[in-house]
């Protein structure tokens, strides 16, 4: 175990299941539906006999009701493959009240949430994949199944640091094209992008058949704003810092995030990702509990 792995909430969430929403392609029998046909518990469909098939599979009661031959179709369960893209931006040092104190700020809240789905996907046989996006892919781990290759995940987990301007756009194109196979992509960023840039990465993923997540990472004072004399504001990607009066701009600038957040939650529906916007001051644990949850078959 790592600190930033809570053996308790590994024991909570242990009986929930990380499930896929689509059908995956994987290279071992498992848990998840598989585009292709197999043999499992659970029936498909039937379809007319053709010369070759397998006799086993002839449903002799369906040839005594209708005088016709039909073969019963199973759905095929194979293993998954868990991508993690962790958003190593500046903006991810940012913490409750603006610390960046180790352990509050954003980076940590993604940390933690990578680090238990990376331990619950490995723990039911799947593979495990982790992605860097800062300005450019900083790491790149493709998906295995071993506990040395988990080990390898935490421990790049642990190290991980935020710099840096975001380039997480460019990113989640190459990764779209790097991961070769169906796969579950968790997206884990503070998502300082604009809205229409994102908008062609979802579906640059979804064309090509991945199970897209989302966790959008956000400090209460980014939105609600509440400072109430002259500060000066420090861009943690790069930009020179400015002295600014809240009590000037804040009716606007909570207008403009809450327009920005409204664009960001209807371009995730029509992309099909499945979205959660998280406070970093929420309870992680409740907040995967409802993200397994929501994806149960």
């Amino acid at each position: 175990m790592r600190e930033f792995i809570d053996p308790s909430v590994v024991a909570r969430l242990a009986g929930l299941a990380l499930d896929a929403r689509s059908p995956m392609v994987g290279n071992v029998s498992g848990r998840h539906r598989s585009p292709t046909r197999g043999s499992s518990l659970e029936f498909s469909e039937y379809r007319k006999y053709v010369p070759g098939d397998d006799l086993r599979r002839l449903d002799w009661r369906a040839w005594g009701r209708s005088d016709r031959y039909y073969i019963k179709e199973y759905e095929a369960d194979t293993n998954l493959r868990l991508c993690l893209i962790v958003d190593v931006s500046g903006s991810m040092n940012f913490g409750a009240d603006g610390t960046k104190e180790a352990g509050k700020t954003k980076l940590d809240y993604a940390r933690r949430l990578a680090g238990t789905l990376a331990y619950l996907a490995s723990g039911q046989g799947d593979a495990v994949g982790l992605y860097f996006a800062g300005e450019n892919v900083q790491k790149e781990i493709p998906p295995k199944r071993s506990g040395r290759h988990l080990r390898h995940v935490l421990d790049e987990l642990g190290e991980m640091k935020a710099e840096g301007e975001t380039g997480l756009p460019e990113i989640l194109h190459q990764v779209a094209e790097r991961i070769q196979q169906r796969a579950l992509v968790v997206i884990i960023s503070d998502l300082f992008v604009e809205p229409e840039e994102l908008n062609n990465c979802f579906q640059h993923l979804r064309y090509r058949k991945h199970d897209v997540a989302v966790f959008h990472l956000l400090q209460q004072n980014e939105i609600d704003f509440q400072f109430d004399r002259p500060m000066k504001f420090q861009d943690l990607e790069g930009a020179a810092p400015m002295l600014i009066d809240p009590t000037e701009i804040g009716k606007q600038y909570r207008k403009a995030v809450q327009e920005y957040l409204e664009k960001i939650k209807q371009m995730m529906r029509s992309s099909a990702v499945d979205y959660r916007r998280v406070g970093i001051e929420e309870n992680y644990a409740e907040v995967l509990a409802n993200f397994l949850l929501a994806r149960k078959k």
